[in-house]
């Protein structure tokens, strides 16, 4: 089964910024989701799970506690729920709360079920315009200009003439009348080519302030819009030999791109924040993107009561950038007055008693004296503080879980080999190794079952037990500032002495400033709150509940197990054993030698 082709009855466009579809099978097992991770990195080496092809739906859509939305679709059924789901991005890093309106339906003929995922507030309203064909390729054919080659806008994939297109190509060939039997979805085309026609003149503003050195800052990187059809205008203001983030908005860079499966992250968290206000954050440590900062904003359109988000829009620039200007504000000038500020004087960021921090909505540093906090969970860098700010309620923790995790086993290996005692006792092993071997030999007839014998492969799996991984369940936290608490303050006791801190936030952003007294230290009373996965343990008997409570599952309503094409006499006769007489005379005479 093509599962690509079962794929494109949801447009990724038609989905919106959180949609998405997935297929099961009648068994309930996942065929496509989005959140399927069929594969584990070992080492260098990307490797299937043991258990890729048999991951179940309530391990996935695993908010569905009832198994409810499991047991409708396995069951064949047409019709549609609503869920409250808990959704993570960035790779787990970052919680969204939204709520999911799930329609689903068989597919007829087959033993499949599909179902869509559709996130009330995204996908109710597109934001459309009709354009000419001729103004719409002029400014789509820019070299600053992309589509999302993962979607289908045209179908290449049916005349062998055509796989050599990309959907750039393929779209431009037919709108010109150059391919005019190529199959394409023509609202998508028509929707692409009004945000082409709306978005250009940003590129034009892009390219003004470009030669206008006088307001563009040093380090400012690259300047990106994308938009729900999947188009992508950027302008890359520094060179490659400049550029920190030299991977960011590359086909490498999969997070943030539009893909089969997502849209960019930096367009589904600003869709999350109010329309104008700049989200910032730093994208995590292993994209090895390097030190530099993103901030993104939704851009809306209202028309009477009806809102719709029409793209996003933001600019990647280094870290520095807002380092200096965070700085240049927080040092007050040496010959500051005093005389009319009430209490003492305004404190400087600089001092080494004081320690000023900038974080994210997520609790991840931006800014700090320490240079290598940056990107870290604030957590990991003052426990005491965190610790205060969420029992204050400025901070929630949200527990996320993960049912396809791979977990590393002890080191101690439970094994049913002997040790080797002495070196007797390893030469009689050998020898009974030997003749035992030999033994078999004899009787199987069949030199390949001595290549392969178990006694190998038990040997190198004790070996490698140590760092085998194997699925497991985990749980991971997550944190999420609450907007309601703007500001506040306290003081930790933290045994001979006390820390005072003062948080708030910063306007229009999803920054908060943080002030810590710095000479205080409590590690001690305090450990560091990190966002490690915890494996989830299961005693006897949930794990005897789980074996005891069977998941529904649906027969297929016809098997195919004749096909009048078929051979019958192929199957089966690939390996059999047969009698040598000649192996059984060297062996009756070997036996009559050695009595």
């Amino acid at each position: 089964v093509a599962l690509k082709e079962l794929m494109r009855l949801a447009p990724r466009y038609k989905l919106g910024i959180h949609g998405y579809a997935f297929l099961i099978t009648n068994n309930g097992y996942i065929l496509s989701h989005p959140e399927l991770r069929p594969l584990y990195k070992e080492g260098k080496k990307l490797k299937p799970k043991p258990n890729y092809n048999s991951v179940d739906l309530s391990e996935v859509e695993w908010e569905d506690t009832e198994k409810d939305l499991r047991s409708v679709m396995v069951k064949g059924q047409t019709g549609t729920m609503s869920l409250d789901v808990r959704s993570s991005v960035d790779k787990g890093t970052r919680v969204i709360f939204l709520k999911n309106d799930y329609f689903y339906t068989v597919i007829n003929e087959t033993p499949f079920s599909l179902g869509i995922v559709l996130s009330r507030g995204y996908g109710q309203y597109i934001f459309t315009g009709n354009v000419s064909v001729e103004e719409g390729l002029h400014d789509l054919l820019t070299p600053d200009l992309t589509i999302a080659n993962e979607w289908t806008y045209c179908e290449i994939d049916i005349d062998p003439a055509h796989r050599k297109l990309n959907q750039l190509q393929a779209m431009v060939k037919y709108l010109t009348g150059k391919e005019p039997n190529l199959q394409c979805d023509a609202q998508l085309l028509q929707q692409t080519l009004f945000d082409a026609v709306v978005t250009a003149p940003m590129e034009a503003y892009w390219t003004a302030l470009m030669f206008n050195t006088s307001s563009m800052d040093d380090g400012i990187e690259t300047a990106f819009l994308g938009t729900r059809s999947g188009l992508l205008r950027f302008l890359k203001y520094a060179g490659i030999e400049k550029r920190v983030g030299k991977s960011f908005l590359t086909s490498t860079d999969k997070e943030n791109m539009f893909t089969l499966d997502h849209f960019p992250v930096w367009y589904r968290r600003a869709a999350e924040h109010p329309a104008g206000q700049f989200l910032y954050y730093m994208p995590r440590q292993d994209t090895r993107a390097g030190r530099i900062l993103i901030a993104s904003t939704a851009v809306t359109v209202t028309v009477g009561k009806k809102t719709a988000i029409a793209g996003a829009v933001g600019v990647q620039m280094s870290l520095e950038v807002l380092e200096s200007r965070f700085w240049a504000v927080a040092a007050q000038p040496n010959d500051t007055d005093c005389s009319t500020v009430e209490g003492l004087c305004p404190l400087r960021c600089d001092r080494f008693d004081i320690e000023c921090y900038v974080i994210d909505n997520n609790g991840f540093v931006l800014i700090s004296k320490q240079r290598s906090d940056a990107g870290r969970f604030f957590g990991e860098a003052d426990g005491s503080v965190m610790t205060t700010l969420i029992r204050m309620g400025m901070f929630k923790r949200v527990s996320l879980f993960d049912y396809q995790a791979m977990c590393k086993t002890s080191s101690h290996s439970v094994s049913g080999a002997r040790p080797l005692l002495s070196p007797l006792y390893a030469l009689a092993s050998t020898f009974k190794w030997f003749l035992s071997n030999f033994l078999l030999f004899l009787l199987e007839f069949n030199i390949c079952s001595l290549w392969h014998m178990d006694s190998f492969g038990e040997a190198y799996v004790h070996k490698k037990r140590g760092n085998m991984l194997q699925p497991c369940d985990t749980e991971y936290p997550s944190f999420v500032y609450e907007p309601s608490v703007k500001e506040t303050n306290s003081i930790i006791k933290c045994g001979r002495c006390q820390k005072m801190f003062v948080v708030q936030q910063v306007p229009e952003s999803n920054l908060l400033m943080l002030v810590v007294q710095g000479d205080c230290d409590c590690s001690r009373q305090y450990p560091p709150i990190t966002l490690e996965p915890m494996e989830v343990k299961y005693n006897a008997s949930v794990k005897c509940d789980r074996m005891r409570s069977q998941k529904i599952r649906r027969r297929p309503e016809s098997c195919h197990s004749y096909h009048p094409q078929e051979n019958a006499d192929d199957c089966g006769g690939t390996c059999f054993i047969r009698l040598s007489s000649c192996l059984l005379f060297i062996c009756i005479s070997f036996t009559a030698l050695v009595s």
